[in-house]
């Protein structure tokens, strides 16, 4: 996923600012706003199956109800997390790899840090003001008109500052640890075994089929943390506006979890792993298969 250095070169590596920034766009914007939205309507809205929940939102605006939250929010959020992300991970990775630790290794380091930078940096109040933009229809059918993301946004401030604004930041950050710390290991162990079955050395390059396969096998095992996932989704919800006296009044991840578990059971936790899996496929590929032809793009200018 880093940007690769040549021999002996120096300093920090800023062509993964843009490269990150780009290519997330292009995830947001084509496969992976849409699988976001169904993904976070399941998650927000337990009860629903799969088929319910496609009717759900496209009942919104057909096909523009699957972006909901595209404009602003995703934009900004793409824009800015994927440069982060790119550019923390490339240099943890590279560093890690010269005091000798191994490129899977270094791949999970690497994805953790760039997780974790990317959610304190710019996600929390993104991810906040996505999920308010998806779930706030919660309201409308218990007959409350929801307000838009932009008055939401305001409010919010207004009541509780930038800590409001980045609530669920916390579980937003061990999701990302978590999912790009296991996207980047499973995906590097991935390409590791693919060479070892094709009999090629550390230094041949994949196919591209090769490299999709592997970004497919560390997308899908990054899914594992979906209970964290749902937690995060719960505590930035809109849902809290129709009464639930069973709901905590003060969101914490341990008692959002307890709380989901107490409603949902063990599935609840797991609502939207299907519409998830897809969609951290989908961002693996971007952010590491076709990332890397943007990489050698970029090297060769």
């Amino acid at each position: 996923m880093a940007i690769e250095k040549e021999p002996g070169q120096k300093g920090v590596n800023w062509s993964n600012i843009a490269v990150g920034g780009i290519m997330n766009m292009f995830e947001v914007t084509t496969l992976g706003q849409p699988l976001e939205v169904l993904k976070t309507q399941m998650a927000a809205n337990r009860q629903q199956t799969m088929l319910q929940a496609v009717q759900t939102v496209w009942s919104r605006g057909g096909v523009t109800g699957f972006y909901q939250g595209l404009i602003p929010w995703a934009w900004i959020e793409a824009s800015t997390k994927g440069a982060v992300l790119l550019f923390t991970a490339s240099e943890i990775e590279t560093k890690t790899v010269a005091m000798g630790l191994n490129p899977a290794a270094a791949g999970l380091l690497g994805g953790m840090g760039g997780g974790i930078a990317q959610a304190y940096a710019t996600m929390g109040f993104c991810t906040c003001m996505k999920t308010a933009e998806i779930t706030r229809h919660k309201q409308a059918a218990s007959g409350i008109k929801p307000p838009s993301t932009w008055a939401v946004f305001a409010d919010i401030y207004r009541r509780e500052g930038i800590r409001g604004i980045n609530k669920g930041v916390n579980a937003v950050a061990v999701r990302q640890c978590t999912n790009w710390g296991s996207r980047m290991g499973f995906a590097r162990l991935a390409e590791t075994w693919i060479r070892k079955v094709k009999g090629k050395g550390e230094n041949d390059k994949l196919s591209a089929l090769e490299k999709i396969a592997s970004s497919t096998v560390g997308g899908a095992l990054a899914t594992w943390n979906q209970p964290i996932e749902v937690v995060r989704v719960e505590m930035q919800s809109m849902s809290k506006a129709v009464a639930n006296s069973n709901r905590p009044a003060k969101l914490t991840i341990l008692n959002t979890l307890a709380f989901i578990y107490k409603e949902n059971g063990i599935k609840g936790l797991y609502r939207g792993v299907t519409p998830r899996i897809g969609l951290g496929i989908w961002q693996t590929i971007c952010m590491v298969s076709f990332a890397d032809y943007v990489k050698a793009w970029v090297k060769a200018k």
